[in-house]
């Protein structure tokens, strides 16, 4: 027997439903990655500047090639690649797709040509568009999941072609601009409080409705010693003192690992700042200005924000502490959306936690590991996180170019310790 009338209208409706909502969003992501690349010249699309940064030309082939591989070729019939050389130059680290270009040589590609690049989206629009529309109710489904993923996974290199854009544009002499700055409200951070938690045990992870990453699950208990964490986030006028105070020349306060690296690198700030004539100046994504005492410091290693908050007399919070703080904070800040592109001051007098969205990510304390029952996703896209809970460290909160629909409170980003281009910052944490 089918369903009843009444129930198979229902079923077919919330079909519709999440098939209209699917080509909004896909449209509305897809072009926000494009907006982002408005302010570039051609020149700006091709260089790499470091390995952990891609050209924004990869980025933008990437992310079709991601739609490409997971869902064209493999759902949409009598489907025929863009071009045959792309699935090589434009595949990350899924190995069990097929062999790709070495990560550190993608600025060495001048062909493709950025036209082409813009060619191959709008050819991977066109098929993609079609795919949701004529998807059988069963088959988009099935595939919400994945599609969900796949608008995530664009979101996510909006991000990162903006932390990339700036470290291209920083190891230019010129020190270029990729926007000119938008003017935020001038004031003074407010003095940081302390916020207490009883702790006890607590629930961690993801459950229910709305898009999660494997890693975000799956939610169980975890007991927690009373803690408090900070009312906003360390200022650059407070990270000067720890400069001053000879922090970088101070080996008690390093990790040994810490140590030996900002040794190695001659750490003597965060990424970005520059001493001129006694005074600090940064380079910003529109270009060099003052150092902001009373902004955010944004731009510092695992390494560095441990540092600080052993100078400080604090610690960082753990990934679990800050999320059970982060329960019933409304998710609200300073993301890309916003244009800032950059952290601005805490609000003066508002109460409770703040900046805890947007603005920074910020570094916690927990090694990057699966949580208790973790199972990569099977296939391909078991690759997406799994694979890298090794030798990272989780941070939360996202930042002043994350987008905003994008975060979540269970989110969890990492990086390696010593990572310092994305738009990362301190929380300080300490027993209650």
């Amino acid at each position: 027997m089918g369903l009843p009338e009444a129930q198979a209208e229902s079923t077919m409706g919330k079909c519709d439903d999440l098939r209209h909502d699917f080509l909004r969003r896909y449209e509305q992501i897809r072009s926000a990655t494009e907006a982002l690349c408005d302010p570039l010249i051609t020149e700006d699309y091709i260089v790499q500047s470091m390995p952990d940064v891609s050209p924004t030309k990869w980025h933008l082939a990437h992310t079709s090639w991601f739609f490409e591989t997971f869902f064209l070729k493999a759902h949409l019939g009598g489907y025929r690649e863009f071009n045959p050389h792309f699935g090589y130059l434009f595949n990350s680290y899924y190995v069990t797709v097929g062999d790709r270009h070495c990560r550190q040589n993608r600025g060495q590609l001048s062909r493709p040509t950025v036209e082409e690049v813009y060619a191959y989206r709008r050819h991977t629009d066109e098929h993609m568009r079609r795919l949701l529309r004529d998807l059988p109710d069963a088959g988009l489904a099935a595939l919400a999941p994945v599609i969900e993923l796949g608008l995530n996974h664009e979101q996510q290199h909006q991000e990162l072609m903006l932390m990339d854009i700036k470290h291209v544009f920083w190891v230019n002499p010129m020190r270029p601009a990729y926007l000119p700055r938008k003017a935020a409200a001038q004031s003074e951070a407010p003095p940081m409080r302390w916020q207490e938690f009883a702790g006890g045990v607590c629930w961690v992870g993801h459950e229910g409705e709305g898009f999660a990453f494997d890693n975000e699950g799956p939610r169980h208990r975890e007991f927690l010693e009373p803690f408090a964490l900070a009312s906003r986030l360390v200022t650059n006028g407070e990270y000067q003192a720890f400069i001053d105070d000879g922090g970088y020349r101070r080996p008690e306060l390093w990790l040994s690992t810490g140590w030996a690296t900002c040794a190695a690198e001659q750490w003597n700030a965060p990424l970005y700042w520059i001493s001129e004539d006694g005074k600090w100046v940064h380079h910003t994504l529109a270009g060099l200005r003052a150092v902001e005492r009373d902004e955010p410091v944004c731009h510092v290693s695992y390494f560095e924000a441990d540092a600080f908050a052993r100078w400080a007399g604090g610690r960082l919070a753990s990934e679990m502490e800050w999320e059970e703080a982060a329960d019933g904070v409304a998710i609200e800040g300073n993301f890309v959306e916003d244009g800032f592109h950059h952290p601005v001051v805490a609000s003066a007098g508002a109460g409770g936690l703040q900046q805890m969205f947007g603005d920074v990510w910020e570094w916690t304390r927990s090694p990057y590991a699966g949580y208790p029952g973790y199972r990569p996703s099977a296939g391909a896209l078991g690759e997406y996180n799994g694979k890298f809970m090794c030798n990272q460290f989780v941070l939360r909160g996202g930042s002043a170019v994350t987008p905003g629909s994008h975060v979540r409170r269970t989110y969890r980003n990492f990086f390696a310790p010593d990572a310092r281009w994305q738009f990362a910052g301190i929380r300080l944490a300490r027993e209650a």
